[in-house]
Formats: C-alpha cells, sequence, structure tokens
C-alpha cells in the first residue's frame, strides 16, 4: 500500500528510523484503526518484492518494519530472506491473526477482539502491544499476556482518539501492574508518518 523512511512512532523500538513498508489487506477491521485505507487490498497495485528490496536497501537505517492492514495474510518467505541477505533488520506489526511466515529480528503483536490471535504467534512475539480504549481492554490484555514467552515486552498504548481519557487509567494500571509499560504513538505528537 505505502512505503516511507521514518522513525519508529510507538513500541519498544519507539525513536529508532525505519523504513516501513505497508501490506494492504486486512481481515481485522478494527473500528480505530488509524489507516483504514489499508483494509482493501485490491485498492492498490501490486508492486514486484524485487523493486521493494531495492528501495529498502537504499535507505540508511539498515531496518524495516512490515506492517498493514494485516501483512500475514501473504506468505512474506521471500521478501524476508532476500532483506536478509542484504542485512536488514526485519520487524513484524501483527495482529497474530494469522500463521506466521517469513524470518523476524522481532514480532510485536497487537491483538484484536474482533478477530483473536492465535496462540502459537503469541508465544512468539518480542512485544505485546494493547490498544486500550476502555477499563474491559485490561482484562483482553491480560488474557493475552497468558499465552507470551516470558521475555516478551508488555505494552499497554491508548487508543489515540481517547487518549486523554484512557492515559490516567493506563497510568495507574501500569503503576499496579508493573510488569506493563505504557507505549505512546510518538508519531502523531510530532506529525510525522
Amino acid at each position: 500500500m505505502e512505503e516511507f523512511y521514518s522513525l519508529q512512532g510507538e513500541g519498544i523500538h519507539t525513536g529508532n528510523p525505519a523504513y516501513f513498508l505497508r501490506i494492504g489487506g486486512c481481515n481485522v477491521g478494527c473500528r480505530f484503526c488509524d489507516v483504514k485505507e489499508a483494509w482493501n487490498a485490491h485498492k492498490h497495485t501490486l508492486t514486484p518484492v524485487d523493486e521493494i528490496v531495492q528501495r529498502i536497501v537504499a535507505n540508511p537505517s539498515r531496518a524495516v518494519v512490515v506492517t498493514g492492514g494485516e501483512p500475514m495474510l501473504y506468505n512474506l518467505n521471500y521478501l524476508c530472506e532476500t532483506l536478509k541477505n542484504n542485512n536488514i533488520q526485519l520487524y513484524l506489526e501483527t495482529s497474530g491473526s494469522e500463521s506466521l511466515s517469513g524470518i523476524w529480528d522481532w514480532i510485536c503483536v497487537s491483538p484484536k477482539r474482533n478477530h483473536p490471535p492465535l496462540q502459537s504467534v503469541l508465544l512468539q512475539a518480542n512485544e505485546l502491544k494493547v490498544v486500550i480504549c476502555n477499563e474491559t481492554d485490561f482484562v483482553w490484555a491480560e488474557e493475552n499476556a497468558k499465552y507470551v514467552n516470558k521475555n516478551c515486552h508488555l505494552l499497554l498504548q491508548p487508543e489515540w482518539s481517547k487518549r486523554i481519557t484512557i492515559i490516567p487509567e493506563i497510568v495507574d494500571y501500569i503503576l499496579k501492574n508493573p510488569q506493563w509499560r505504557i507505549s505512546l504513538q510518538s508519531h502523531k505528537y510530532m506529525k510525522i508518518p
């Protein structure tokens, strides 16, 4: 759907430069999605993987974040293999609702209730990032945290349109449950992609 070079705006790697590859197509369809244009894969022109790889390799960061939509709707083995052969670090942003393909240096799972993650994907997550819209989302976060490995980073992220009211609740929750950290969408505050 789109490619751009920017700073990682959320999660554990906030502030790091990376090339972003947003793949069109999504079977999750979150009501709070900030990139609904990515949902319909047919609205986006197919691009040869080798052309994408050339642009990624040419960027100075040596890291790529593959996101969507839901990137795991596709087999990304060739993309990952080719990028790995060029010494590019690979970061995946997924809902975890589909089986994994590709080789990843970092897997961020952001689970959604309307299409829950597979336990096998949660087990491989390096980062569990749960979007918090209301108090019931804390229960959802804890349900998913039961299935991640012991080294997985646990993050709670306020849904952007509710950030003013929900951040105090997240802060209070983390103070009582210090295994969690907060993730803010800093790219939106900085007004960068």
